[in-house]
């Protein structure tokens, strides 16, 4: 829309908070899934005690196995006690070590049918995790999609609650890629982060117990890699979390330009900048480029430092854990199971490391709705609104300033009365207030002193809802959504009947060339409003804004898309119009005001002429300058001081 704004507004990204404070903020956006994060985390606990147990029982298989073996290696019909005795007599110690802490039975070999059981247990207990495993991510899904969607509401609810400045110092495509790109890759953190990390520390407890009653110093050795691990992943993920905020910054910014590019091709190509924009991408997506090049490379060296570490644990266990079976302190299956406990202990540490570049990516893109978020909202409406007693129309502003920047007036002690039915024409040079005196009316923005009434009640008493039902605007900007031209008129007042919107579009010359087309009323038209010209667009917004029969109704430069003969018919039908309400006209092109039944002329926001067309033009003061300027000056005085 084209509207007044602060000058020189530019769209600004705040810096993102610290990591924590977001963590926890974004824990607090689950709370409506207590329950089912109970179950979540039942889930994951039972996964994980079946997981971390089936290794210790795989064991007692490979136990079994080595016992069968040696047994069949020792002379048959003695005991264990006679074995060991007859080994240590041979001087071979370091065996007759390792069979007493076995379970042997000289001369028997391998019992297959208990290490077909111990199979089946393990088999059981790896599908019983993989259940509730199952169970576990199921749920997950369900809390996650319900949270994004709770959030995206948040989003949504916030934005309509936000004030008309925030969208002026705002880059849209910036904003579109925080309700979109970020809530998604939020989404997907959540996703692949809460179960994996959790699953990941559960693990790690559970096999540190399962570790410490296998052997304390194997278990010491095990660990003694751990500061070191966690040393070098919190250096990595300090370091790699301003390229992240970097990258999502840089994608809303390369977003904000795509947008304004693609919806400005032609005025680009017109003026030849395709070059500028082209360079203007190019800087944006080598920004984006390097920030993600860095983030990913930062944060894709914690896996490789964590296995590296893993290995030199391993071959430390390896060795230490073969030299006390060797002495019969550790059997070979808990060797086995303490060794398949080392590289499953190093797996979720890996893992946790690899969740921390998407928690620092999703913690980022939080961070960037929580800004949407903590906006600053416009002024709620009063608990207990007036409500005009009558609906006339009647407007009158008495001594209103406003500025947009506090160092900056613009609109100093503006009085001003529209009585119903008048039509009000405003007019000046850019910058004189025009605009922002009717997004005053509509409380776009609300006034720093004075009062604007409406029917004898100030504006800020009342609630919005009820000041814009009985306001209807038309813009210099057509706005058009995808749907049949019937659907874009029937949006001013979606209980009209078809009459009445027929109606609407004759008056509004609407009806004309929309029976020219082959689908009439039924042709479907795009957001950008593909298929009608500039000008019959335009006609479509005032149809619609005719529709919602207002009492105040406000045009700004609401003719300046159509041509000469399309601008007489609208004047004669706002003409029509205007006796059954209040008008106010934003106008350059003089030509369309001259019945107005007041034309205030505006200069650095204050009203330095009124009147009617033909006594303004007596008084050869600021409008006669501007009649001259446009329809009587030769062409070399266009540029003289008016």
């Amino acid at each position: 829309m084209s509207r007044g704004g602060p000058p020189g507004a530019t769209p600004t990204l705040e810096k993102a908070k610290s990591f924590k404070p977001s963590l926890k903020r974004l824990v607090r956006q689950l709370g409506d899934y207590r329950g089912r994060m109970a179950l979540i985390v039942g889930s994951i606990v039972g996964s994980v005690i079946l997981t971390a147990y089936a290794p210790r029982v795989l064991g007692d298989a490979t136990d079994e196995l080595f016992a069968g073996v040696i047994g069949a290696r020792l002379p048959d019909g003695i005991t264990k006690e006679q074995a060991v005795a007859g080994l240590r007599a041979k001087g071979d110690g370091t065996f007759a070590d390792m069979v007493s802490s076995m379970n042997v039975v000289p001369g028997q070999g391998v019992d297959f049918g208990v290490v077909g059981r111990i199979l089946l247990t393990v088999l059981a207990l790896y599908l019983g995790s993989a259940v509730l495993g199952w169970l576990g991510a199921y749920l997950l899904n369900i809390v996650v999609v319900g949270t994004i969607a709770k959030l995206r509401a948040q989003v949504e609810d916030k934005i309509h609650r936000l004030p008309l400045s925030f969208y002026d110092a705002s880059a849209r495509g910036d904003l579109l890629s925080r309700v979109t790109n970020d809530l998604d890759n939020l989404s997907q953190s959540l996703q692949q982060t809460i179960s994996q990390l959790l699953n990941s520390l559960l693990m790690v407890i559970a096999i540190l117990i399962m570790m410490f009653t296998i052997s304390p110093l194997l278990s010491v050795i095990a660990l003694a890699t751990i500061p070191l691990a966690a040393f070098a992943t919190a250096m990595i993920a300090k370091r790699s979390k301003p390229h992240f905020v970097g990258q999502w910054t840089s994608t809303g910014a390369l977003n904000a330009q795509i947008e304004e590019a693609f919806t400005g091709h032609e005025l680009v190509t017109a003026f030849g900048r395709r070059e500028h924009v082209e360079a203007t991408f190019d800087d944006r997506n080598e920004k984006l480029y390097a920030s993600s090049w860095r983030a990913q490379f930062i944060s894709g060296i914690v896996m490789p430092t964590i296995m590296f570490l893993g290995n030199l644990n391993y071959v430390a266990v390896a060795v230490v854990g073969g030299l006390r079976v060797a002495t019969g302190q550790l059997s070979l299956g808990e060797v086995q199971a303490f060794i398949q406990y080392s590289r499953q202990f190093t797996q979720p540490l890996t893992q946790i490391g690899s969740m921390f570049n998407l928690m620092q990516s999703g913690v980022a893109s939080a961070e960037r709705i929580f800004d949407i978020l903590d906006e600053d909202e416009e002024t709620p409406d009063p608990e207990h609104p007036v409500m005009p007693a009558s609906d006339d129309g009647h407007i009158r502003f008495e001594d209103v300033s406003f500025r947009y920047v506090p160092d900056r007036p613009l609109i100093e002690g503006l009085s001003l009365e529209a009585r119903p039915g008048d039509m009000i024409a405003i007019v000046g040079p850019t910058g004189a207030g025009k605009t922002t005196l009717v997004n005053l009316i509509m409380r776009f923005y609300d006034v720093d002193e004075g009062a604007i009434y409406v029917d004898g009640v100030d504006v800020s008493t009342m609630t919005r809802d009820e000041l814009r039902e009985r306001t209807g605007m038309v813009l210099q900007d057509s706005w058009l959504f995808g749907g049949t031209i019937y659907d874009n008129i029937a949006y001013g007042d979606p209980t009209a009947s078809r009459e009445d919107v027929l109606a609407a579009a004759s008056i509004s010359h609407v009806d004309h060339f929309v029976r020219t087309l082959p689908d009439g009323y039924d042709t479907v038209i795009d957001d950008e409003g593909g298929g009608v010209s500039a000008g019959e667009r335009q006609l479509i917004t005032i149809a619609r804004a005719f529709l919602a029969k207002p009492t105040i109704l406000i045009l700004d430069e609401a003719t300046s898309s159509v041509d000469t003969r399309t601008e007489l018919l609208i004047s004669k039908a706002m003409a029509n119009l205007s006796k059954d309400r209040t008008s106010f006209v934003i106008a350059h092109r003089l030509s369309t005001i001259r019945n107005a039944d007041l034309i205030v002329v505006m200069e650095d926001g204050h009203i330095v002429e009124q009147g009617d067309h033909d006594e303004l033009l007596r008084k050869r003061g600021a409008y006669f300058r501007l009649y001259n300027a446009q329809f009587t000056a030769p062409a070399e005085d266009v540029d003289a001081p008016v």
